[in-house]
């Protein structure tokens, strides 16, 4: 069939421009990330094993039973999550994996930061103002569509292969739920509430700093939840670039035709999915 219109062309167009024209953009951006995951991962590898896991127990522990930490309720709510961490990273390390389990970890949390940064701004925006969020819906429709794989073509274009291609990726893999969330959970703050603020005389920041978001504050600690879970779900992908971690692992046990090693990476990232779920629905289930 005879083509009508050369989209493809006109978007490769305007990518070659970018950039030949931003060029220094690309570059302190891939140095900036590059520094922070070479950081935290030299932070997380540096921390001996034992240490690691009794401070996620610690913190899985307190979002799981707050105030009743040190009580028999809450011993019996904790418990359970504390040996899944215990047994899942225990399982981990003694697979061989530990290391790539670090920096997958690294990967989502630069991942879900940068989008956090970036998505609860928008949320508040688009929850404020009708114009933006009639701009930035159709745009979140559209990232949250494209299928993951074409977002690395660009990525590569702009940073080579590596960690930063996969981190840019995965943020905008992940950022739709976070922008979404921030703005659902804005929107459904009552009206009674916000105007008691005004007849008391708050200003809007105050109102929406003292009022709209400790009240939205579990639906948008809902939208850090799946930010972190899509975050894990690119990591396979990601490895496709260059991205280090477990992702890498099952990419080469697929590469490899290798049961074995897929499987026990993969495994390995459901592991990490599972604690990191379950320690930011506490929070979330909690405020």
């Amino acid at each position: 069939m005879e083509r009508i219109i050369d989209l493809g062309k006109y978007i490769e167009i305007g990518i070659n421009a970018l950039e030949e024209n931003f060029s220094f953009l690309w570059s302190a951006m891939d140095e900036g990330i590059t520094w922070i995951v070479d950081s935290i991962n030299s932070l997380l590898l540096g921390t001996p094993f034992i240490v690691f896991l009794i401070i996620v127990i610690l913190l899985a522990y307190y979002a799981k039973t707050g105030n009743k930490m040190f009580k028999k309720e809450g011993i019996k709510e904790g418990i359970g999550l504390v040996l899944f961490i215990v047994i899942g990273l225990s399982l981990i390390y003694a697979m061989g994996y530990w290391e790539d389990a670090m920096h997958t970890t690294t990967l989502v949390l630069v991942s879900t930061f940068i989008a956090l940064v970036l998505g609860i701004p928008l949320g508040i925006l688009s929850a404020k103002n009708k114009t933006a969020d009639v701009i930035i819906k159709p745009i979140l429709d559209f990232m949250q569509t494209m299928p993951a794989f074409v977002y690395l073509i660009p990525a590569i274009f702009f940073f080579s292969v590596g960690n930063t291609p996969g981190i840019v990726a995965t943020v905008i893999f992940s950022l739709p739920p976070a922008v979404r969330l921030t703005s659902l959970g804005i929107k459904n703050v009552p009206e009674d509430v916000v105007e008691a603020g005004r007849a008391y005389g708050a200003t809007g920041k105050q109102i929406l700093r003292k009022i709209e978001l400790p009240l939205a504050m579990p639906t948008i600690l809902t939208g850090v939840n799946q930010a972190i879970l899509l975050a894990l779900s690119m990591v396979v992908i990601a490895s496709m670039v260059g991205a280090k971690g477990l992702g890498s692992i099952v990419y080469q046990g697929i590469q490899q035709n290798d049961v074995a090693k897929g499987f026990e990476s993969g495994l390995g990232i459901v592991i990490l999915a599972i604690i990191l779920d379950r320690i930011t629905q506490s929070f979330a289930n909690r405020r």
